[in-house]
């Protein structure tokens, strides 16, 4: 389904349409679901014939012979409890898993200003503590709904045409049953929800403690970090509370019902009986199918809570997937191809917010084949100049043009398989070196990941190692040294990028290869273009390429390299 699908479909409809790619393992489900609630319901009925019938007329033998087949009807209903908890949990496996793929593929969709307001722990428990409630809620929902349904519908009717009154009784006592459950639910649902958010709050606050251990072990921190943790964790446990004081309501009216049903049964049988209108024969009949009604109440209690958390993960789910990327292609947008690399920054300003400008009017031209440099203090916009390029925001006011073409009017696609970009914090993914250059270009032979390296300058450090492309980097890269990391990660860009595509970086590490080639020790951040046939390899500036300063949010100065 797209985003405007999803925007436009009600939630039940959209968690059905995941059930259809799945309908034979539902249906299959269903079906034993059936068939155990026949057998629930035909054992009280077989059981009166016997004691109408066999029992009076001394037909023993085929009393026990009817036993029997009960008995064997038992063992073919625990067959079909095999399949439901087998195949039911397979098939809500399978639903989930639609969900989650669905779910990473619009979260990849969406825009670099979405990820700027939200936490990387809260999207992880979206994706994870969510969707194993809904999964739950796929299988047992219809399951518990169905067995339930079927099983106290069929008896009261087996009922009524036992005793009219007595089962009148039931009947009248089963819809307030119902009601207090509805009643229930809407509190269960609300607190469900507020223990989703803390839930992502926590995890959010986990995965930041756990990014940040080594700063935190480095400042000897740690104990203000743990008083951060217990402020979510208290906040967690409370809306817990309010879940459990919400289900123990339920839980408690659910008994409390159980218990009239089998008061109501004896004391109102029993009056019939003093009446003589009934018999102790229907009377034990009627006590076996209050028996039978304990399974589908009990499940009903346990839907309830399946409910409340099921919809509550499954809002979060839909609320996300109706979220619209802030970028998206025009509808007349063309394919980039054939770059030569020029850009064209013409009278740019851009605002992350409306009271936040960061550039303002700057005008820039590269030709192809130019290495440029952008230089400049701290959040003086070099890296968001940068992110322009390559679309990752829309421009406030102006254009940027890359051989002439407005970024705005070419695919997103297109635009970023021909832009290499390094970002200012390396990310490398927990695998070897090879998988990681390799993510450049998928599939690609170990010959071109080996050519990549050489041009990134990192082949030798490589093969240096015990294990050469096979090592592993750890999380985030951070078995390997800073250096390393960074040029694994231009060895990812050179692979993925085109001949005579637009490249460029935004680091602040090795500083030392650049000064040494340029004499720009004064110069602390900076910003790396190479447009065209040239890549900028290790980062290092040639003398007499171009340097941009920028301060103050505007473009100030254009000069030449030192000679």
């Amino acid at each position: 389904m797209t985003t405007r699908q999803f925007q436009e479909s009600s939630a039940l409809r959209i968690f059905l349409s995941y059930f259809k790619p799945h309908r034979k393992l539902f249906f299959l489900d269903m079906c034993c679901a059936l068939m155990i609630a026949v057998i629930d319901l035909a054992f009280p009925y077989v059981s009166r014939w016997c004691m109408y019938q066999l029992l009076p007329e001394s037909a023993y033998r085929t009393f026990f012979a009817v036993m029997a087949v009960v008995f064997c009807a038992y063992i073919l209903r625990s067959v079909f409890t095999y399949i439901i908890c087998y195949y039911g949990h397979t098939f809500g496996i399978l639903v989930e898993a639609d969900i989650r793929r669905d779910l990473f593929r619009h979260m990849q969709e969406l825009s670099f200003d979405y990820y700027d307001r939200n936490r990387t722990g809260q999207l992880m428990s979206r994706l994870t503590a969510d969707l194993f409630d809904i999964t739950e809620l796929a299988h047992h929902g219809p399951e518990d709904i169905f067995i339930s349904g079927v099983t106290i519908v069929g008896a009261l009717a087996i009922m009524f045409t036992i005793q009219w009154q007595l089962a009148l009784v039931i009947a009248c006592i089963i819809p307030v049953f119902f009601l207090v459950v509805w009643k229930c639910r809407k509190s269960m649902q609300d607190a469900s929800i507020k223990v989703k958010q803390r839930t992502a709050t926590i995890n959010a606050d986990i995965e930041s403690g756990l990014s940040g251990i080594k700063t935190a072990k480095a400042f000897a921190n740690e104990e203000a970090e743990l008083e951060k943790f217990d402020v979510s964790n208290d906040s967690f446990k409370t809306s817990k509370r309010a879940f459990h004081r919400a289900m123990g309501r339920f839980n408690a009216v659910m008994e409390f019902f159980l218990c009239i049903l089998s008061v109501a049964v004896i004391s109102v049988g029993g009056f019939l009986i003093m009446q003589g209108r009934m018999d102790t024969v229907d009377l034990i009949t009627f006590s076996l199918y209050i028996t039978t009604f304990v399974n589908p109440v009990r499940k009903l209690s346990t839907f309830a809570e399946l409910f409340a958390n099921g919809t509550a993960g499954f809002a979060r789910f839909v609320e996300l997937m109706r979220e619209e990327p802030a970028m998206q292609d025009a509808p007349d947008a063309t394919t980039l191809s054939r770059v030569e690399g020029r850009i064209d920054v013409d009278h740019v300003s851009f605002a992350y917010q409306d009271d936040m400008a960061v550039l303002h009017d700057v005008d820039l031209h590269i030709r192809p084949g130019e290495t440029i440099a952008v230089v400049g203090p701290s959040g003086g916009g070099k890296s968001t100049l940068c992110q322009l390029i390559p679309r990752f925001y829309d421009v406030t006011d102006g254009a940027v043009r890359i051989d002439g073409h407005d970024v705005r009017q070419v695919t997103q696609e297109s635009l970023r398989q021909n832009v290499g970009v390094v970002q200012q914090d390396v990310f490398l993914f927990a695998a070897s070196i090879l998988e990681n250059i390799r993510y450049g270009k998928p599939g690609a032979s170990e010959e071109e990941v080996a050519r990549a390296a050489k041009l990134a300058e990192i082949y030798d450090d490589i093969v240096a190692l015990p294990e050469g492309f096979n090592t592993y980097v750890g999380e985030r890269g951070t078995l390997l040294s800073g250096g390393v990391g960074i040029a694994a990660a231009l060895g990812i860009t050179e692979l993925a990028q085109k001949e005579n595509s637009v490249r460029f970086s935004l680091p602040k590490p090795d500083f030392a290869r650049v000064a040494a080639t340029c004499g720009l020790e004064k110069y602390k951040g900076r910003l790396l273009f190479s447009a065209g046939e040239k890549p900028y390899l290790s980062l290092r500036l040639k003398k007499g390429d171009d340097v941009l300063k920028l301060t103050n949010l505007v473009l100030t100065d254009f000069a030449a390299a030192p000679q």
